[in-house]
């Protein structure tokens, strides 16, 4: 089994042009083409926190969105989300509180491919690093008290510069930490913000930096992806 991880913080659907142009996010999530993507900052950030994609928008695409919203009108939680294809069952969804300075958080879908149980995991780690370690620590905790163990890859925006210094020492002889580019800012990329963390049962087939014409133009971030192997599945 082969499946592609994506990974994209969208600026709330603020361009570097300075336009708020949700359908064009939508069109760079269509040129990746992954079968599991973690959105970052999908939600505004004020008020009722609504999402900037409308899910009836989502609804004329190839993904659903996996139920990790607090709010009824969220797409996320603390603008995190999850979508996988629509050929795949979800089976179950959470929030995952984080310690933190900053409005942080990450969520945790489960989901069946052919019958195997799958698990994706995104996240917006602190932007100031002070609790960014410690976050890491409360995510793997999440995932080890988990009752069914799976395989489990992790993504988001870890505002990590190092590409195994600071928080990325967390992830311990289990984890393939993988950078699979730079990725900030996206006109001129020179950090490796965006990353994807892989449990040991994977098989690391190819992984980038998705980066369009359009891609340099959606968001202040690029898409970072993956595709992953299982062997034996």
């Amino acid at each position: 089994m082969q499946l592609t991880f994506a990974s994209y913080n969208i600026h709330k659907g603020v361009g570097t042009d300075g336009r708020r142009d949700p359908d064009r996010v939508l069109t760079v999530l269509r040129e990746i083409d992954a079968d599991v993507i973690a959105l970052q900052e999908c939600d505004l950030r004020f008020g009722t926190r609504d999402s900037v994609i409308e899910r009836a928008a989502l609804d004329d695409t190839p993904w659903r969105p996996l139920p990790v919203a607090r709010r009824a009108t969220s797409l996320g939680w603390h603008g995190n989300a999850i979508l996988v294809r629509r050929t795949f069952e979800p089976i179950e969804s959470h929030a995952v509180a984080l310690p933190m300075l900053e409005p942080r958080g990450a969520v945790r879908g489960d989901f069946a491919v052919s019958g195997l149980r799958i698990r994706a995991v995104g996240m917006h780690l602190d932007l100031s690093g002070l609790r960014r370690r410690d976050q890491v620590r409360a995510i793997l905790d999440h995932i080890d008290g988990c009752a069914d163990g799976c395989p489990t890859v992790l993504m988001g925006d870890f505002n990590q510069w190092g590409v195994a210094t600071g928080a990325m020492r967390e992830f311990a002889d289990r984890w393939q930490s993988l950078a699979p580019g730079r990725s900030f800012p996206s006109r001129q990329p020179i950090a490796h913000l965006d990353r994807i963390v892989a449990s040991r049962e994977w098989k690391i087939v190819e992984l980038g930096v998705h980066h369009s014409a359009l891609a340099t133009q959606a968001s202040d971030h690029l898409p970072v992806w993956a595709t992953l192997e299982l062997p034996n599945s």
